[in-house]
């Protein structure tokens, strides 16, 4: 067999071996899937989601601005439409102009009121949302098959690159070893 193999079987063997280990490493996930799952949610929780970060954007004045329109529409249909089958004394009394200043004074209030609103009803979300739990469950019942088709989809790149290098890495050893036998030999 000739000297010159070597390289190539090394580099073979290099590939080989960070291709095993990757393989195992993929199928260790599934048996400490929970720990994975819990931690995931953990940084998640702790890292990535923020509560006051969610509160600022919908608290933003120009989104609750955006808003108004929408309840206008909603509000001119009720006083319009609902209330009138509801109450049709109401019909008789009130006319268009009366609608629109009550239009424009309930859209004045809520404008006022939507911060409020949404502060309120994200300090109980937060008090009662549990990010690292909802996480950490979705991850846990995730097949194992799942779970490593979702690590090989986004981390393929980089573990081609890992099976790369360890051809690389044979083939320099390789190289080496040639140059060692060659020079041995002489």
């Amino acid at each position: 067999m000739s000297l010159y193999i070597i390289p190539f079987l090394a580099a073979l063997i290099g590939w080989l071996t960070n291709k095993i280990t990757i393989f195992f490493l993929l199928r260790s996930f599934s048996g400490r899937q929970q720990q994975l799952a819990d931690q995931t949610g953990e940084f998640v929780a702790t890292q990535l989601f923020s509560f006051d970060d969610v509160r600022q954007q919908l608290a933003d004045p120009e989104k609750i601005k955006s808003m108004i329109p929408v309840v206008e529409a909603h509000m001119d249909t009720f006083l319009r439409e609902k209330l009138p089958e509801a109450m049709p004394v109401f019909k008789m009394f009130i006319g268009d102009s009366t609608i629109q200043q009550v239009k424009k004074v309930l859209v004045t209030e809520l404008d006022n009121m939507f911060p409020e609103i949404i502060d309120q009803y994200l300090q109980r979300a937060q008090n009662e949302l549990d990010v690292r739990a909802i996480v950490s469950r979705k991850i846990s019942t995730l097949s194992a098959d799942q779970l490593k088709k979702l690590i090989t989809v986004s981390l393929g790149r980089e573990l081609r690159l890992a099976e790369l290098g360890g051809a690389a890495i044979g083939f320099l050893i390789g190289l080496v070893q040639l140059w060692i036998a060659l020079h041995h030999n002489n």
